[in-house]
Order: structure tokens, then C-alpha cells, then sequence
């Protein structure tokens, strides 16, 4: 049979020394702390409406002197709602969103230190304000005596819910749940039409009722004869940056029967030291040092304090640091200064102070000196975040951060029309920088005289200048200029370069052949001419008909409209529109009826209004042979009439 084997004494010895070890890294882990306070808040207030987020803050002030876990505990109504742990000194933050009328209650927070434990002071929230239940039905029409599913529900509510039904106003059936919905079967005997609606309560703890006094017991507490008390030295007012500073936290009074005392040095809420009758703690003052001291003394619950307010004086003021000029141009030099405007004439001169400048957290200067320094103008970006520092008697202190952002010269604009450029319509000229900083001013010149200026401030503003034009070629006479540096010259864009639309003007309708030439069976041309900028849309009417014969866009000044075989039906008075992104025009009525003849012979028409020439002047648009009914078609010169004689319906009309 197997035995178990004794230890050796070897392992007994392994054993103990290991236990030891643990308990000494234990108690080497504990740290001394002391409570000031627990506070417990409700934000944004203590009475809010439904549907407010809500934020339970507790709040812990201890001292302590290193790492420290804190146990934070929250109640409603005496029942724990949240825990939590934490070991930094911030608040402990409990969200209640979308408060509802179930959240109403006291609050209160209990924090737990190692060995220690505070609660702070109850505060009620109060919760207003219900949401309107729905009640729904799965049948409109029923028999007497069917049973009918019934429900009510109160969006978003929460915690424990009593709903009632009613039929015609009196109460049908109640049931309590801890949702907000319910839903149930109902039974109706009586015949005829009835009104059904439902509501709730949330049932919240109900006030208490006090009750008689009880019988009176007198007690006494007795004061401990034992007051903490704290000294300070050197003594005195004069205590300047650079001396020792020696603070001491002891105890006076009759020490017998006071087991458990223990005492605690802190400033604010940091911990500097602790002892069972004594502490003490040494320092080399800084201004940031002056304020209130205190010692505390604790015997079981039973806290005292004493405070003493430490001044200490500046052995020089905290360094300025400032720019010259205040707004910088890239690749312009900057003057920085360095100064502490105080210090202790009696310990040091100002030649004492020594200061450093730094540019991103880098040193820009390679040793200390006097406090101007020269950023020079060949640097190609001089913003940044610069800062200094004084150092006197082994006392160093920064300067606030200085924030410089140089300022970018304004490039050379350029100048654009807005939408379409009509002759004689305004229009409006914009003037652009692609880089500068702001504000920029820009100015619209027009040949040698200004137009107009305006400056923009914001990112999202725009030079714009309202302008008319009365010809075509003014558009070369526009230029615009930028600035954003008084001490640089402006610089100026190319000229305005933009299509110019001429509207249409002096329209025509001639025909070819003549019309007294005109001839059965053979061809005519009816040519429309006119003023103004292309593409032109071009439209040929007979009167009478609502729908134009024809419709062409073309580049060029005038086109024609050619109709083979003409007959008595082509008689009619004859008339044609152009149009093109300025205006439409339409020409005088021409009328053909003249007798139709057979022949060869040479045609001139007369233009009226033509596109080149005055009324009454003469155009030879060439030579047309007319054979005879049976013979070929006629051929026409098309190189002398210089005319479109397609059709083109389809065509887009060039009219916004």
C-alpha cells in the first residue's frame, strides 16, 4: 500500500520564505490614504423632464501618496444600481438615458478605499412627464360573447406598470407587469357599439409616514485631549524659490489610550506623507508650492485637522514670449522676445536669467542667451508653435505657447466670365487666387481706369464684379488685380478672354431665282441672312401653317431653304426666323405668285436687309439653265450662291 511521503526540511524552509516574501511584497503594496470627501451630484438637475439624459456624478477626495484602488458603489433607493472599480482620481460617471418617470428615487455613492469607506448625502431625482399609451385591437366587428385580443403599450416607459382597460369610461381590467406592453383576452356580452382606451401608472416607493417620538436618552461624548499640529519652516513670509522648504505634521496632547492614531501630511489631494505620531516632508520651494498645507490626525472614525497657508515668492516671473511683427509673410523675418518682467533683486539680477527658444518642442537657439532672436527670412516656413524658457539658480520656467501661422503671399488671379457673355447684357467677372492668405483684395480694371474692388475675408466668399459690354471686342480692355501684402505690389491676371455672343440683327429673306423668273417644275432657293454671333437656327414659314417647312443650324451667316419642283401650290407669302443664344429675329414677308414660265436666262435678286450690303443693292448669285418639263433637272452654280440647300429638321434650336 502506498504512503504519502513527509516534507523535507528543505521544502518547509522553501515554503516559509516564500510565504514571507509575498506578505512583504503586500505590505510594501499598501499605500496610506486619507478621505476628504464624497459628493454626489445630478446633472443637469435634480428635476428634469422625460426623455433628459441624465448623469450621475460621484466625486472622491482622498490624499494618498501612490497607487490606489477605489471601489465605487451607486444605490437607488438603498438597492445597488452600478459598481465599479477605478484607480485614477476621476469622477465616477453613471448615465441614465432617456430618463424616464422609473428612474425618480434617492441616489447616493459609497466609495471603498483599502480599509476605509464613505458615503455621501442622498439626492432625489425627479423624473416628470408619461408617454401616451396606444391601445390596439385585433378585431373591429365581433359577436356578443367572442373574446378579443386587447393591448396597450406605453412607448419607451420602463420599470414596474400597472395598465387598466376601460369600455365607455369604466374600468374593464387592470393587470400589473414589469414591461412597458401588456396584452390580453377580453369578453363582451352587451350589443352594440362601445368606445375602448386604456392608460397606466408607474409605480414609484411611496412616501413615508412618520411616527411618534420615541423616549429621550441623554448621552455624552468626551473631546480626545489630542490636536494635530503642523509647523513650516524657514518661519515667516520671505520664502523665496530655491530655499528648503520643511513642513512637519505631529501630534500634541495626551497620547495614552489613543491606539490606531495615525497622521497625514497632504496638499490638496496629493498624499506627501504619513506616520503613526509624526510627518515630516522636505522640498525645494517653487511658486507653484505657495497654498494651503494640512495635517490631519485620525484616531478609529475620528478625524482633526490643522492647515497652514505657505506663500512663496517668485525668484523670477514666468517668461513672455512675443513676435515681431504680429502677422509674418513667409520668408519675412520674425523677431522673438524672451522676458521675465520680475525677479528677487535680492537673490539674483536680470542678468542672470539666461533663456532658450524652441520651434516645435526643437531648440532654435544652441545655448542660452540674452532673450531676441531673429528668425531670418530665408526660412521657407516660419509657422510653428514656438515657446521659451528661463532657467536662474537651477530654476527653469516655460512660457506660454506662442502659435504662429506666416501668411501666404496671394498668386497671380485669374479673371472669368460667369455663364454666357451677351453684347449690352450684364454679366458678371470673377477673380480668383488659387493661393494667399486672407483677406484679399481684388480690383477690376477696365483698360487704365478701376472698376470696382472688394476684399474676401471668409474661405467661401468670391470676387465677383457686375459688368456690361457694348462690343464684342471690349472684352480685352478687362483685367483684374490681387493683394494681401500692403508692402508687395499687386499682381495682376491676363485679360479677360471669354466667347462674346453679338446678337441677331438686320434679318433677310431673298429668293433665287427671281420671282419674276421663277419657273413650273424647276428649283427655288429662299435664302435667310443675318447680324450676329453663330451657331444661328435658322426657320423657314409659309403663312397659314403653324409648323416651319424647315429647321437648320448653321456656323455661317445666312442658309437656305430649297424647294424642287415648283408649282402653283408653292405660291404664298414666305417668311423665316433666326435665332441663336442672345435673341431670335424675324424677317419681312416675301410673297410668291408670280407666272410660272419655261426659258433659260440669267437671274438677279434683289436682297432686302442682306447681311453685307445696304437695302437696294444687287447680288449676281450665278447663272441658272431651265430646260423644259420633259428635259433634265436644272443644274445650279453652287459655288457662286453659297447657300445651304439642305434640310435639316432635326437639328437643336440654340435658345435657352
Amino acid at each position: 500500500m502506498w504512503e504519502p511521503q513527509q516534507p523535507s526540511v528543505r521544502m518547509v524552509t522553501r515554503l516559509l520564505l516564500l510565504t514571507s516574501a509575498l506578505l512583504s511584497t503586500c505590505q510594501a503594496a499598501e499605500s496610506p490614504a486619507l478621505f476628504t470627501s464624497v459628493t454626489l451630484t445630478l446633472e443637469p438637475s435634480n428635476a428634469v423632464s422625460q426623455g433628459t439624459n441624465v448623469t450621475v456624478r460621484c466625486q472622491a477626495l482622498v490624499s494618498s501618496s501612490g497607487f490606489l484602488n477605489r471601489k465605487y458603489t451607486i444605490y437607488k433607493d438603498n438597492t445597488v444600481v452600478y459598481t465599479e472599480s477605478i484607480t485614477t482620481a476621476e469622477d465616477l460617471i453613471y448615465s441614465l438615458r432617456m430618463a424616464r418617470v422609473a428612474n425618480t428615487g434617492k441616489y447616493k455613492c459609497k466609495v471603498n478605499i483599502p480599509g476605509k469607506e464613505l458615503s455621501s448625502s442622498s439626492e432625489k431625482l425627479t423624473v416628470t412627464g408619461l408617454q401616451t399609451p396606444v391601445l390596439s385591437v385585433d378585431k373591429r366587428v365581433f359577436s356578443e360573447g367572442e373574446e378579443v385580443t386587447v393591448g396597450c403599450k406605453a412607448p419607451g416607459e420602463s420599470g414596474a406598470i400597472v395598465f387598466y382597460f376601460y369600455k365607455d369610461s369604466k374600468e374593464l381590467y387592470e393587470e400589473r407587469v414589469d414591461a412597458n406592453h401588456v396584452e390580453t383576452r377580453l369578453r363582451f356580452n352587451n350589443a352594440g357599439d362601445h368606445r375602448l382606451h386604456c392608460d397606466y401608472r408607474v409605480i414609484l416607493l411611496t412616501d413615508s409616514v412618520p411616527s411618534n417620538a420615541s423616549n429621550n436618552v441623554v448621552v455624552t461624548v468626551k473631546e480626545l485631549f489630542i490636536t494635530p499640529v503642523i509647523s513650516v519652516r524657514p518661519h515667516g513670509s520671505m520664502i523665496i524659490e530655491g530655499d528648503n522648504l520643511d513642513i512637519s505634521c505631529s501630534v500634541s496632547g495626551n497620547l495614552q489610550n489613543s491606539s490606531g492614531l495615525k497622521v497625514f501630511l497632504s496638499k490638496g489631494p496629493t498624499l506627501l506623507s504619513s506616520g503613526q505620531s509624526k510627518a515630516n516632508h522636505s522640498m525645494r520651494a517653487l511658486a507653484e508650492h505657495s497654498g494651503e498645507f494640512q495635517c490631519s490626525l485620525e484616531v478609529g472614525n475620528v478625524v482633526k485637522r490643522a492647515t497652514e497657508n505657505v506663500r512663496i515668492t517668485e525668484l523670477f516671473s514666468q517668461p513672455v514670449l512675443t513676435m515681431y511683427p504680429t502677422e509674418v509673410f513667409e520668408r519675412e523675418k520674425i523677431t522673438l522676445t524672451c522676458k521675465s518682467t520680475n525677479y528677487s533683486s535680492d537673490r539674483i539680477s536680470a542678468s542672470d536669467v539666461k533663456y532658450s527658444i524652441y520651434k516645435d518642442n526643437y531648440t532654435l537657439t544652441p545655448g542660452s542667451f540674452n532673450g531676441i532672436y531673429v528668425v531670418p527670412g530665408v526660412v521657407p516656413n516660419s509657422s510653428g508653435i514656438y515657446s521659451c524658457k528661463a532657467d536662474a539658480r537651477m530654476i527653469s520656467k516655460y512660457s506660454a505657447k506662442l502659435p504662429v501661422q506666416a501668411k501666404v503671399l496671394v498668386s497671380k488671379p485669374e479673371i472669368t466670365a460667369i455663364g454666357r457673355v451677351i453684347v449690352g447684357k450684364p454679366f458678371q467677372v470673377r477673380c480668383h487666387s488659387d493661393r494667399g492668405s486672407l483677406p484679399i483684395e481684388y480690383t477690376l480694371w477696365k483698360k487704365y481706369s478701376e472698376v470696382n474692388s472688394t476684399t474676401v475675408q471668409q474661405p467661401h466668399h468670391q470676387a465677383i464684379f457686375p459688368v456690361t459690354v457694348q462690343h464684342y471686342s471690349d472684352m480685352q480692355d478687362y483685367k483684374c488685380e490681387a493683394r494681401n501684402n500692403p508692402k508687395i505690389d499687386t499682381v495682376v491676371s491676363n485679360k479677360l478672354n471669354t466667347t462674346v455672343i453679338v446678337p441677331l440683327s438686320n434679318p433677310g429673306l431673298s429668293v433665287v431665282p427671281d420671282l419674276l423668273e421663277v419657273t413650273e417644275g424647276n428649283e427655288m432657293y429662299l435664302i435667310c441672312g443675318v447680324e450676329g454671333s453663330p451657331p444661328v437656327t435658322f426657320k423657314w414659314y409659309r403663312r397659314g401653317n403653324v409648323q416651319p417647312l424647315c429647321t437648320t443650324t448653321s456656323t455661317q451667316s445666312s442658309a437656305s431653304h430649297h424647294i424642287k419642283g415648283v408649282g402653283n401650290e408653292h405660291s404664298g407669302t414666305y417668311y423665316c426666323e433666326a435665332i441663336n443664344y442672345a435673341n431670335m429675329v424675324r424677317s419681312q414677308p416675301v410673297t410668291v405668285d408670280a407666272p410660272l414660265r419655261k426659258g433659260t436666262e440669267t437671274v438677279y435678286s434683289e436682297v432686302q436687309n442682306s447681311p453685307t450690303g445696304a437695302p437696294g443693292d444687287h447680288y449676281d448669285y450665278g447663272s441658272v439653265e431651265y430646260a423644259d418639263l420633259n428635259g433634265d433637272q436644272p443644274e445650279v452654280n453652287h459655288a457662286l450662291l453659297e447657300v445651304n440647300h439642305q434640310d435639316h429638321h432635326d437639328l437643336p434650336v440654340p435658345v435657352e
